[in-house]
């Protein structure tokens, strides 16, 4: 009973308490920065490319956990480096950095899947089921590693909300009062990337939290704009939510993955339909 809940359940609870609060403020970030609800790091490519960057200290290094957050973290920074270089006109605009991420996300899915493909196959195998998203296995030693990086991320986020939502009134009103758009900008981009590049080192990919938690916590605190604290909040209730769902909704247990993409694709189709009966 003991190995049960203090080995098992306990590091699970744990970590999708802590991954959901982490991927909730790093949509949150994305989305209050670009001013769009649908700036998800999954959607514009920053998952994927943690994502790549763990495949690679797995099939290629055979690395140690150490190394593998170093590697979705590296991975995470350069697909960042790469979409907002691609995106930049003057300037990055929402849209464009939004329509260039879905690209190089597509690009680096299709070199996930020749990784996976020219490895053993024991080794695909276990990429692949990761690369759902998954809790299953998370160790204590993961949770401890993993809550250290997001405890020091979360807090570099507390330190940049306040210039975040004034970069929200745009870069003109911001510079009047005083924020160095671009300095801010950098910062917000780089604590929201190493945020999905640690739950993605852990866990893999979780899909879509980073893009609902933020919204529904915005309608449920009834904020004029996206805030970070109601966004922790959600992530963790919706992961821990999919999390039991994916315990027990099969007779085997699924991936948490599984449940937030069709959690997140009902919503997003629903967020959708919203935006254009606005626009009718």
């Amino acid at each position: 009973m003991h190995d049960i809940v203090v080995e098992w359940r306990l590091p699970r609870v744990a970590a999708a308490l802590v991954f959901g609060a982490a991927l909730g403020v790093s949509g949150a970030i994305f989305q209050s920065m670009l001013r769009n609800p649908l700036a998800d790091p999954g959607i514009i490519g920053f998952s994927q490319g943690s994502y790549t960057g763990a495949l690679i200290v797995v099939l290629v290094v055979n690395g140690t956990y150490v190394q593998l957050v170093g590697g979705a973290l590296l991975g995470g920074m350069a697909t960042a480096a790469v979409v907002y270089v691609l995106a930049y006109r003057r300037g990055v605009q929402g849209f464009q950095l939004i329509v260039v991420g879905i690209g190089v996300s597509a690009m680096l899915g299709s070199l996930n899947t020749w990784l996976i493909l020219r490895a053993e196959l024991e080794q695909a195998m276990a990429a692949a089921a990761w690369g759902a998203g998954s809790l299953n296995g998370v160790s204590w030693e993961q949770v401890v590693v993993g809550c250290v990086c997001i405890a020091v991320l979360l807090l570099l986020a507390a330190m940049l909300s306040r210039p975040m939502r004034q970069l929200e009134l745009g870069d003109d009103a911001a510079a009047a009062q005083g924020v160095r758009a671009s300095p801010v900008r950098l910062g917000l981009i780089v604590v929201g990337v190493a945020l999905t590049a640690t739950v993605t080192a852990a866990s893999g990919p979780i899909a879509f939290i980073s893009l609902v938690a933020p919204q529904i916590a915005r309608r449920l605190a009834r904020t004029a704009g996206i805030t970070l604290v109601p966004a922790a909040f959600v992530g963790a209730l919706l992961c821990v939510t999919a999390d039991y769902i994916a315990q027990h909704v099969a007779p085997t247990p699924l991936p948490v993955g599984i449940i937030t993409v069709m959690l997140g694709g009902g919503y997003l189709g629903w967020l959708l339909l919203t935006e254009a009966r606005r626009r009718l």
